[in-house]
């Protein structure tokens, strides 16, 4: 999944069958809404679907690990079905479990494998791809928390090595594994920025890179329309050469993808 030799950024469309995500909550909750979308998504140029059912926006609750799992598993299993990629993006391991039982390709956990103590041991067992993600906080459910000043680049670097090196003591292989910087989790906005501008350094790891800045609060500093703003960022950690980007607005980043290639391909179609 992560190879990128020949192959341009893959792109993440976001599905939340939650009530209270930032951005969506509540409109894909009902199961035939959020088909609908997962196929619209894929139709606009979403390479995978990103599955949730639990809202990471500040100040969330976490919701019953039942309630995660009617909601997840059912719309996984469907989209499996119909040949859709998808990930779990989820921070219990038995939502995990399950969810690659019912045929997904990628588990994606923005606590980095750190909010269930038997996560670890699912995704080494499950031996499909994972996405660790940096977020240091004090309680997962909150995008808000630490204050990263000007020491953010080194604190990602080390926080993510660090989960890296649990995941592989945990039995998982390096090449199974991606990371996500965490842009706007327990960050501020000069964080972010700091962040995308510094993002070859994050490569350096030597890590498949999967982006989330879609909506984000930071962008809205920039005024204007957020997934325009989103769109631009896709276009610029595109060219940059990051495995994916996780978004709402898959058309636009879609399109930005194909610039960006374009571009990375010194003008050749491919």
């Amino acid at each position: 999944m992560f190879e990128q030799t020949g192959r341009r950024t893959q792109v993440m469309g976001i599905l939340n069958v939650t009530e209270d995500s930032f951005s969506d909550g509540g409109r894909y909750i009902d199961f035939d809404k959020a088909i609908e979308h997962a196929f619209a998504l894929r139709d606009a140029g979403a390479d995978l679907i990103d599955v949730g059912g639990e809202s990471t926006r500040p100040g969330a609750v976490r919701v019953p690990e039942a309630v995660e799992h009617a909601r997840v598993i059912p719309v996984i299993t469907e989209l499996s079905r119909a040949g859709i990629v998808t990930s779990v993006d989820t921070m219990r391991a038995s939502v995990a479990s399950a969810a690659v039982a019912a045929g997904v390709s990628l588990i994606n956990d923005v606590s980095g494998g750190q909010a269930d103590p038997d996560m670890l041991r699912v995704m080494a067992e499950a031996q499909v791809p994972v996405c660790l993600m940096h977020w240091q906080t004090d309680r997962f459910g909150d995008a808000s928390g630490a204050h990263h000043g000007e020491h953010i680049i080194t604190d990602v670097r080390t926080h993510l090595l660090s989960l890296v090196d649990a995941a592989t003591r945990a039995g998982i292989d390096q090449s199974r594994i991606c990371l996500d910087p965490g842009l706007g989790f327990a960050k501020t906005a000069d964080n972010n920025w700091s962040l995308l501008h510094h993002l070859d350094q994050i490569q350096a790891l030597g890590f498949p890179l999967l982006i989330g800045a879609s909506r984000k609060r930071f962008l809205t500093e920039l005024g204007g329309d957020r997934d325009a703003a989103t769109a631009a960022v896709t276009a610029i950690v595109a060219h940059q050469g990051v495995w994916a980007v996780r978004v709402h607005d898959v058309a636009g980043s879609a399109m930005a993808v194909r610039v960006a290639e374009r571009i990375r391909s010194g003008g050749r179609s491919n």
